[in-house]
């Protein structure tokens, strides 16, 4: 039975066909109080009950997505998907995490941040501003990823990152794909004109600051719940 926090039915919206409920702590843990009112859940498998893990705020979570260990999602954030945030780790701000990411460890994900896809966000890693973390992304520390923007003729925000074989990854508006792609593109698009120099500078930054070196990790569908 839970014990640690209630549905309050008459607070509740209505997001994509989906009813959500704010949720009431009914015992205090960390830093939550007995009666606090907290952010919004689908169903109350949304938050783990052992440990300390909680949404406060107008934060979002939903679908089979999972807040578990002392983790929190704070703020306007939103966990969607199959998301897991797990361990320590803080989903804040207007962030999101969706699909089947998973942020563990004592990673932060906060600012306008979107962590999608299968993507894995670990370790200390701190991943913030307009950065976009996707795909089979595997940052386990802050040299495993750059931002770099304004940039381009929209003044876009570009994110490199590393992947699970290794590799850099690069995505920026609508372009997805690898760094030997997205400077193909650019060439391609932009020829010789200063926003291809621009891009393809910040590539080559991203070859020097994103560690490629390999790791032990561990297999997100391994981590606790």
């Amino acid at each position: 039975m839970n014990k640690k926090f209630e549905l309050v039915m008459d607070q509740k919206i209505e997001f994509l066909g989906r009813t959500l409920f704010r949720v009431k702590a009914l015992v205090s843990f960390a830093d939550v109080e007995a009666g606090e009112i907290g952010g919004y859940v689908e169903n109350t498998d949304n938050i783990g009950v052992d440990g300390d893990a909680w949404v406060g705020g107008n934060a979002w979570v939903v679908g089979n997505a999972r807040v578990v260990g002392n983790a929190r999602v704070d703020g306007n954030a939103r966990v969607d998907g199959n998301a897991r945030v797990v361990g320590n780790a803080r989903v804040v701000g207007n962030a999101w995490v969706v699909g089947n990411a998973w942020v563990v460890g004592n990673a932060r994900v906060d600012g306008n941040a979107r962590v999608g896809g299968n993507a894995w966000v670990g370790g200390n890693a701190w991943v913030g501003g307009n950065a976009w973390v996707g795909g089979d992304a595997w940052v386990g520390k802050n040299t495993h990823y750059l931002t770099v923007g304004p940039i381009g003729s929209r003044d876009d925000t570009i994110t490199f990152f590393r992947t699970k074989e290794l590799h850099i990854s690069v995505k920026i508006g609508c372009f997805r794909g690898t760094i030997d792609e997205f400077v193909l593109k650019v060439k391609e698009t932009h020829a010789e004109n200063p926003h291809a120099k621009a891009y393809l500078l910040a590539a080559e930054i991203a070859k020097v600051r994103i560690d490629l070196t390999p790791e032990e990790h561990t297999n997100p569908s391994h981590d606790p719940e």
